[in-house]
Formats: C-alpha cells, sequence, structure tokens
C-alpha cells in the first residue's frame, strides 16, 4: 500500500458534536479533497472518523497525524482552510490549534 501523506481523524460522537456537526464535517471531506487534489497520488490523504476522541467539549474536533495537530470548534469553514493551508500548503492553522502531541 502506498503511504499517506497525512490522516484525518474527525470526532462524529454525540458528547463532543450532539448536533451532528462532525458528521457533516467528515461528509465535506472527501469533496474537498478531491477538489485540492488530495485523495490519490504522494500527497493523499487518509480520513476517518471516530466516535470519540476523549476531548467532549470544544468540538467539532479534528485531528491531523503525523503532525499530531488538534483542532476545536471546527466549523465548514475552517475545515476548508484546514485542507487548503494544512493538508495541501504544509501551514498549521495556528489560530484554531488547541492541543498539539
Amino acid at each position: 500500500m502506498d503511504p499517506y501523506a497525512y490522516h484525518v481523524l474527525v470526532c462524529v460522537g454525540g458528547f463532543c458534536s450532539p448536533d451532528q456537526k462532525g458528521r457533516e464535517l467528515y461528509r465535506m471531506l472527501p469533496s474537498l479533497l478531491q477538489r485540492e487534489g488530495l485523495l490519490f497520488g504522494p500527497d493523499r490523504v487518509k480520513r476517518g472518523e471516530t466516535p470519540c476522541l476523549g476531548v467532549c467539549s470544544g468540538g467539532p474536533i479534528v485531528v491531523v497525524y503525523p503532525d499530531g495537530v488538534w483542532y476545536g470548534g471546527v466549523t465548514p469553514a475552517l475545515l476548508e482552510r484546514i485542507v487548503v493551508e494544512h493538508l495541501r500548503g504544509g501551514r498549521v492553522v495556528d489560530e484554531a490549534v488547541f492541543h498539539r502531541i
């Protein structure tokens, strides 16, 4: 299997995102990645959903590995910035980071 440049996890759990906003973000992600040319090739991004990341406040939460960057309060507009600036451009969206591993 070819490697991925990044792995993105979106928390879709009911505690950090009781209004289903996490699921909405996860549904948006493939089209944003496709638009930016990140579904295939050497820069491709693996995406996954998780029911819990253990941080139930400040959601929806999106995590980007291998960078270990945790974004909180992610909106559709912020998700687009994460895809364009971080995943495609390699620049962390610093003002939206609430934790780094």
